[in-house]
């Protein structure tokens, strides 16, 4: 028994995802965790479909057991993210390797790249804030430095799923993981591309492709194009343009100390952001606030995690649980192998789990908040308190 933890959003699944399960299939994994984003996902939007839902189909499409990554990680930076998935995967107690996409396809020279930035990160602190005061982002300043003096570690961090592939790498080292590094090198369709090649295309191109009523049918599987076709047709897809109103009025009703605590915000960013409060529309308060320094991803995230109200202190605790979202038999016996070995409670119903303590109340507290809020996101309005009535998925087919 050969366990593999993969970290994911599926929004939505694709064929390229199809072809990096199968790729861990090969390298000998028997069975499959995933950790995936909730209802928000990292690059600060809604998600496409609701997470149950992407759940299922994701245990119907090769994975065997998944796992929450709750609200503050998901919507969080690439190291936050990283730390949070890793975090869960390695508590499991159950995983041997982690598995995950990238440009270079090659576990080395991502090592190299890891130890170069670090390097570079201690050693020309002050060249990096020299570049970042003249409107730079932190990546892109780093980038910057390391090319000086290691063209080919810059040229692989500059590459969007290999940063992240670098995040995974440190927060293997930084918390101690016995999980092996295994990576697949991305086929076809780059990160966020705009062209398919031989039926492979980026979530980014389906997801404009499912809002502007296009098939999705040969770029991911039957049951999943069945699904977003069901989903558009009952109202059950979400944007995040739904949230417009809801969003001018938080920013509208909040101090700028308020806006101080939500997380990932700093350098005076709160004042810039209090400033566009007299936005009219999302679109005009969002490029209001953004500049070279602050990308329009991270903008994204600040204003939703304003709206749930994720601040600085949520991101000083680690998941305290894991919340099951769906499993099928070999899921089941990943859990069994788990039992004994968790270092933190894995359930399936956010009511118990809620009750484990301080930390985990406050978790849960943001997670039903934050489902809440998608739902008003969805293009029929769902019910409020939709997450204690959730039913996971249990695939035994």
């Amino acid at each position: 028994m050969k366990v593999s933890g993969i970290i994911c959003e599926y929004n939505p699944f694709h064929n390229g995802h199809l072809y990096h399960i199968r790729k861990t299939r090969e390298n000998g994994a028997t069975h499959i965790a995933a950790v995936m984003s909730g209802n928000f996902v990292q690059r600060g939007d809604t998600a496409i479909m609701d997470k149950l839902e992407r759940a299922r189909l994701a245990v119907r499409s090769g994975a065997d057991l998944v796992i929450e990554l709750p609200v503050q990680y998901s919507l969080a930076s690439a190291e936050n993210f990283a730390s949070g998935a890793v975090h869960l995967l390695d508590s499991l107690g159950a995983v041997d390797e982690l598995s995950f996409g990238s440009e270079c396809g090659d576990t080395r020279k991502l090592l190299k790249a890891m130890e170069t930035v670090d390097l570079a990160a201690l050693t020309h602190a002050d060249e990096i804030k020299s570049i970042m005061e003249k409107g730079y982002t932190y990546p892109r300043a780093l980038n910057s430095v390391v090319n000086g003096y290691d063209p080919e570690a810059a040229a692989v961090i500059a590459e969007p799923n290999n940063t992240l592939a670098v995040e995974y790498l440190r927060a293997l080292k930084r918390s101690g993981s016995a999980m092996e590094p295994f990576t697949v090198m991305r086929e076809k369709a780059a990160h966020d591309g705009t062209e398919a090649s031989d039926g492979f295309a980026s979530a980014s191109m389906l997801r404009e492709m499912i809002e502007n009523g296009e098939s999705i049918d040969s770029f991911t599987t039957e049951e999943w194009a069945a699904a977003v076709r069901n989903a558009v047709k009952n109202g059950e897809t979400a944007s995040m343009s739904r949230l417009e109103r809801v969003i001018l009025y938080k920013l509208r009703t909040c101090s700028v100390e308020e806006i101080a605590q939500i997380c990932d915000v700093g350098q005076g960013l709160e004042h810039r952001i209090y400033g566009a409060r007299m936005a009219g529309s999302l679109d005009e308060l969002l490029f209001t606030v953004k500049t070279k320094r602050y990308t329009m991803a991270r903008i994204r995230r600040i204003m939703l995690a304003l709206l749930i109200g994720i601040t600085k202190t949520d991101m000083e605790q680690l998941p305290p649980y894991g919340r099951i979202l769906a499993f099928n038999e070999r899921g089941r016996e990943i859990l069994a192998r788990a039992k004994g070995s968790a270092v933190i409670p894995f359930g399936s119903s956010i009511a118990k789990l809620s009750q484990l303590g301080d930390t985990a109340e406050r978790f849960a507290e943001l997670e039903i908040r934050a489902s809440d809020i998608y739902g008003l996101a969805l293009d029929t309005v769902t019910s409020a308190q939709k997450d204690y009535r959730a039913k996971i998925m249990i695939d035994m087919e």
